[in-house]
C-alpha cells in the first residue's frame, strides 16, 4: 500500500527547481525569437551558464534559491 508523501518529500530541490527555470527560460526565449531572433542571445546566456556551472559548480540561480529557503 502506497504512503501518502509528507510535505518534506513533496518540496523541490534547489536542482529541480534550477532545471525547470532554465528549460523554460530556454524554451520561451525560442519561442520569442521567431518574432526577433535578438532573443537567442537569452538562450545563449542560460547555456553558457550552465556551462560555467558545470565547470565552477558555482550557479547565480542557485544562491538565488538558497536564500528564498529552497531546500539542497
Amino acid at each position: 500500500m502506497l504512503k501518502p508523501m509528507n510535505s518534506r518529500q513533496r518540496s523541490w530541490t534547489q536542482h529541480q527547481w534550477l532545471r525547470l527555470i532554465a528549460g523554460s527560460i530556454i524554451l520561451v526565449s525560442l519561442t520569442l525569437a521567431l518574432s526577433n531572433p535578438a532573443w537567442l542571445w537569452l538562450t545563449a546566456f542560460v547555456g553558457l551558464n550552465l556551462l560555467q556551472s558545470a565547470f565552477t559548480n558555482w550557479c547565480p540561480l542557485i544562491v538565488l534559491l538558497q536564500r528564498l529557503g529552497v531546500r539542497g
